[in-house]
């Protein structure tokens, strides 16, 4: 567990919170907060209600010895959704913090996690794609903190050093150069979402909201670094989850890289967990009819022959979201394969092509029943 700092340290967070808060004010407004010393750890978010967020991700003590390897502290969890929402190419690592004692529920299809928890997602690119062990650049690490008036996102810029993150609430573009698997020498110029952004994404019932932590996504094995289990299970076994009724109980996304998978299940994984955060009736687009989560048969509602509501030029000159059997004549693959401000879907989060899930989603729709 994290000790406790002064009196004077935590009030002083507490100030601090409740201002960035309550006025919006940018990270060159927040003073510094206590460090966290070699060995100690700052406030458990049970203990320090208020007190986020920190000017410096270290303040969290989230990660052991050199920030950079992204070696957790044994109060995390890793986590991993079955498939992954594409951001640039860039490689993700995912934890999870829960208070002590505290325990996550599912309820519906969701998960319910207790006040006080941490979602701790980590975006990293391999110097060469080819040879990932051979070190990697950490560009921004964001924070979704469970607090007493529901769920905020703070985004965290990674340093040149590669030695600390700093909040970076107005967001931030910078260059990234790798080489990717194939070879070649790639430049992305990578965004940082500012902290409203956030909620574009996050967004349920306009309430900000996790995407990928949701049972379907969870319900797989994972590598646990000696061991193997099925993450719901091992929650549960952890004492972090209630009410476990078994895995079988649960929905289950696949991953939709996995090709050995039905074209169907691939292509539905993708847009859930790609599109269907906006694209479901609690999601901003809802007013769309278009709805993309996996469990989703109502051809209509996945765009099947369906003309767009107000597409702008999002439409192109076309005129169904799919038109069966003619992936190249769908409104869907038109704006999943440009980077245009006002076509590009999803809006934020990228800017680049996910060459490989337009590959995907062309076949789905190519290998569908044309209409007459």
């Amino acid at each position: 567990m994290m000790r406790r700092s002064s009196r004077n340290n935590w009030v002083l967070g507490l100030i601090l919170g409740l201002v960035i808060s309550c006025q919006g004010k940018n990270e060159n407004s927040i003073p510094e907060t206590s460090q966290a010393k070699s060995g100690e750890r700052a406030l458990a978010p049970e203990e320090a209600d208020g007190n986020y967020p920190y000017r410096r991700l270290s303040t969290y003590g989230f990660f052991e010895g050199e920030m950079k390897k992204l070696e957790p502290a044994s109060t995390l969890t890793l986590y991993r959704p079955a498939s992954s929402l594409f951001t640039d190419y860039a490689w993700k690592s995912r934890f999870v913090y829960f208070p002590e004692g505290s325990q996550a529920e599912i309820v519906g299809d969701e998960m319910e996690l207790p006040i006080g928890s941490i979602l701790i997602k980590n975006f990293y690119y391999p110097n060469d794609f080819r040879n990932p062990e051979e070190g990697k650049r950490i560009i921004e690490t964001r924070l979704m903190i469970h607090e007493e008036g529901g769920w905020q996102a703070y985004p965290y810029l990674w340093n040149e050093e590669q030695t600390d993150a700093v909040l970076k609430v107005v967001g931030a573009q910078l260059e990234v150069k790798f080489t990717d698997a194939s070879g070649k020498d790639q430049i992305i110029n990578y965004l940082v979402p500012n902290k409203n952004q956030c909620k574009s994404c996050h967004n349920k019932d306009e309430k900000l909201a996790p995407i990928g932590i949701q049972p379907k996504h969870l319900n797989h094995e994972l590598d646990y670094g000696g061991f193997k289990s099925n993450q719901l299970a091992h929650w549960a076994q952890q004492g972090h989850l209630s009410g476990f009724e078994g895995v079988d109980a649960y929905p289950k996304v696949i991953d939709y890289e996995d090709q050995t998978q039905a074209l169907d299940d691939r292509a539905m994984a993708y847009l859930d967990i790609n599109c269907s955060h906006c694209h479901r009736a609690e999601g901003p687009a809802s007013t769309s009819g278009l709805f993309l989560t996996y469990d989703q048969k109502d051809p209509l509602k996945l765009g099947v022959n369906k003309t767009p509501v107000a597409a702008g030029k999002g439409a192109g000159s076309f005129t169904y979201d799919i038109h069966p059997g003619k992936a190249d004549q769908s409104i869907l693959t038109y704006r999943m394969n440009s980077t245009e401000v006002g076509v590009a879907m999803p809006e934020l989060g990228r800017t680049t092509v996910h060459e490989e899930g337009v590959a995907l989603i062309r076949q789905w729709i190519n290998s569908m029943p044309q209409s007459n």
